[in-house]
């Protein structure tokens, strides 16, 4: 009890909460890589319907971004968060005992409805709980802590499956989700003086929730800045891509232009998302020490460019430099998580859900749309044949799908820098402290 009693302890145990559930979030959206092969074998699919199911977890999750917004702001982090798990894990449940194609789908949308509220919730807990010069490093520690379930869902997750079958693996993950939710409403308040406790040192005095009509007016705001829609645009093709191939096409293509297995190409993922774990919790901290925002996001997006313009000059790359590829890139697009401080910083505090939820929204629209059009590539390229039930696709084919996600990053890279230059004299709205740090 004394444990819960320190607010500055009682802080990390909520916010852990919080991206336990954020965790299971980015292993439910990327577990279709490692069960890929199962998923085709137990449905009987094409790339393309395969690209609909994986997508069909973002249909609702993106819809859902500015109402999470909205719904966190109004009603507060630990009821949304606890009702999104526990609707996310009943979906994985579902999805784990479907028997048809279409009830995997219907499972898989009800998971990414309830996980659409836990990324802003956990935003708007770290901007009640934490410093505003912590919230960059906050919110680079959460992304972190989704890549580390992203890493979960490679090597893990293929190993899990070996072991109890991809619907028991499922189901297992359904269960854990539903007792994070009860953990959350226990523990994880909306602000100290919501958990009865004393204030933290710094950090400014806001109301847990925020009123229907200022909200209102918070997102008229939002939308009338160009700065929302680079944001926002940046997003669709950086979350859009990375979500595809990493959560997607990265395993089939390893296993068929490398011929390895799918556990064997689940570790070039791992190695992957190791760099991304590094990356985001790395430039949020420079970030806040820097006082820089938008230069670190440019330079992120053209990376985030360039590895895949390798893969589509070169096609088979070697499995070790595919292994450094991952690793690196990653770490130095960490830069991009850094959006979501910027839009924060540009609107008053208890406008932090609904702006986030905003420019999410179109990175997670990406996310629906683009494993549908890299699906549809490689079909056109499916040699006609099978193996155990899975599509083969050429190398040509897979070199179209990363030449389409090179032009992606070149329009990514070219909304960070329109962004940079309109933002580089700007200084964040005041945060209630005396910090005031130079945007760009």
């Amino acid at each position: 009890m004394r444990l819960l009693s320190n607010p500055y302890r009682r802080r990390w145990i909520g916010w852990g909460l919080l991206v336990a559930s954020f965790f299971l979030v980015s292993l439910h959206r990327s577990s279709t890589a490692v069960l890929s092969g199962e998923l085709m074998r137990a449905f009987d699919t094409t790339a393309t319907s395969l690209g609909l199911l994986h997508s069909s977890f973002f249909y609702l999750y993106a819809a859902f971004q500015v109402p999470a917004g909205l719904l966190t702001d109004r009603y507060g982090a630990r009821a949304i968060a606890a009702t999104g798990t526990a609707v996310m894990s009943a979906g994985a449940v579902a999805f784990g005992l479907a028997s048809t194609y279409s009830v995997a789908f219907g499972g898989r949308v009800l998971v990414g409805l309830g996980a659409s509220v836990l990324f802003v919730a956990a935003l708007r807990f770290c901007a009640n709980w934490f410093r505003p010069d912590e919230f960059g490093t906050m919110t680079g520690a959460t992304f972190s802590v989704g890549i580390l379930g992203g890493l979960a869902a490679t090597t893990p997750l293929a190993i899990a499956i070996s072991r109890l079958g991809w619907r028991g693996s499922m189901v297992g993950l359904g269960v854990a989700g539903l007792a994070a939710a009860v953990g959350i409403l226990l523990v994880s308040h909306d602000s100290p003086a919501d958990a009865g406790l004393e204030p933290i040192d710094d950090v400014p005095d806001r109301p847990d929730v925020t009123d229907a009509a200022t909200l209102k007016r918070y997102v008229s705001d939002a939308v009338r800045e160009p700065e929302t829609w680079l944001l926002g645009i940046m997003l669709f093709f950086m979350t859009g891509i990375g979500i595809t191939i990493f959560g997607l096409w990265g395993i089939p293509y390893l296993v068929q232009t490398h011929g390895i297995s799918v556990t064997e190409a689940s570790v070039y993922l791992l190695v992957g998302n190791v760099g991304g774990m590094i990356g985001p919790t790395a430039f949020g901290w420079l970030s806040d020490r820097w006082g820089q925002r938008t230069g670190l996001i440019v330079f992120s997006t053209v990376v985030f460019g360039l590895t895949w313009a390798v893969f589509a000059a070169f096609g088979t790359v070697p499995l070790l430099l595919v292994g450094a590829i991952f690793l690196f890139s990653r770490v130095l697009r960490g830069g991009v998580p850094l959006a979501f401080t910027v839009i924060k910083e540009r609107h008053p505090e208890g406008a932090s859900g609904t702006v986030i939820g905003i420019v999410n929204t179109m990175g997670w629209i990406g996310a629906a749309v683009f494993p549908v059009v890299l699906g549809a590539a490689l079909d056109a390229y499916w040699t006609g044949d099978t193996v155990n039930g899975t599509r083969v696709y050429t190398e040509l084919g897979y070199r179209v799908a990363f030449a389409i996600a090179a032009a992606a990053g070149l329009l990514a890279a070219a909304c960070a820098i329109l962004l940079h230059v309109r933002t580089r004299a700007e200084r964040p709205l005041e945060t209630g402290t005396d910090l005031e740090q130079p945007t760009d």
